[in-house]
């Protein structure tokens, strides 16, 4: 077991900081991990103050409340209170089941229940199902209602992956989380996250690894992603948005540029309700072994 008091990078169903920037969002707090049993691992902790990827110093957390979700926050309302407790299970190689919760004081608490399982299907061959459903209400100074559902599915064949998503919002908003994180949801992408009030969304998405080819080290990524059914309210039609996203990405195997990796990103996004977005991101790593 391990006990951390003091910054924090959390990354559970509840609550998951956010690391697309060179400075990666951060927490105070604490937080238990627990491995005392074989196949369980058991999390408990309360996160007190969030410095966001864009400040330099520590605040109160907010509700996340952008794009058509719907949600309502009483005016001035902050929290310096996450509680967070959870649990999953290893059954076996193949499945893991999960159970956690979340309480963001006087805004909102979530129940986050959480299914993977991979299915052999022969010489290089499986099938992933990735399955997750939340349940999201207020807590007195916020109008969440929120039941969200989500299903992955991953088909491998050799160094080809191709898989299928589908995300459904349904209540009186759209889903639940605090402000700057990354919200645990399987048509959670580059920009968007498809969680507006009674959203309902598709995901189709291709990966190679050119290992299959001889070439390690280079990786493609491509998906597209289409929700419908949004409410923007009364008098006005359903909300619609699309978004593409294409990944590049090689890391040099060996020579004097070994472990430095490329990676190219870009993503469009249309819609009927927010400006369109066009972005290209071109990120360099490298990672140095001490030993």
């Amino acid at each position: 077991s391990v006990l951390k008091v003091g910054t924090l990078l959390p990354k559970l169903p509840v609550v998951q900081y956010n690391d697309s920037r060179l400075l990666p969002q951060t927490f105070q707090g604490g937080h238990l991990n627990s491995l005392e049993l074989a196949g369980l691992t058991f999390d408990a902790g309360q996160l007190q103050q969030v410095n966001q990827r864009d400040s330099s110093d520590y605040e109160d957390m907010t509700l996340a409340n952008g794009g058509a979700r719907g949600i309502v926050v009483r005016p001035g309302t902050t929290s310096d209170q996450f509680n967070f407790a959870g649990a999953s299970y290893k059954w076996n190689d193949s499945l893991s089941t999960g159970y956690h919760y979340g309480e963001l004081d006087d805004l909102y608490k979530q129940h986050y229940v959480s299914v993977l399982h991979l299915l052999p299907l022969g010489d290089k061959q499986s099938l992933k199902s990735d399955l997750r459903f939340a349940r999201s209400t207020d807590e007195g100074a916020s109008n969440v209602d929120n039941k969200a559902f989500g299903a992955l599915f991953t088909y491998a064949l050799g160094g080809h992956a191709f898989g299928l998503g589908y995300q459904s919002m349904s209540g009186d908003t759209g889903f639940a989380y605090i402000n700057g994180t990354d919200p645990f949801l399987v048509n959670y992408v580059q920009i968007g996250d498809f969680a507006n009030k009674d959203e309902k969304s598709w995901q189709a998405r291709y990966d190679y690894n050119f290992a299959s080819l001889g070439l390690p080290g280079l990786t493609f990524m491509t998906r597209y992603l289409s929700g419908d059914n949004i409410d923007l309210g009364a008098n006005r039609e359903d909300g619609k948005e699309w978004e593409r996203n294409t990944d590049i990405a090689y890391v040099f195997q060996d020579g004097p540029l070994k472990n430095f990796g490329i990676k190219w990103r870009n993503a469009s996004v249309r819609s009927n309700f927010t400006n369109d977005i066009d972005e290209n991101r071109l990120i360099l790593s490298y990672v140095l072994p001490l030993w």
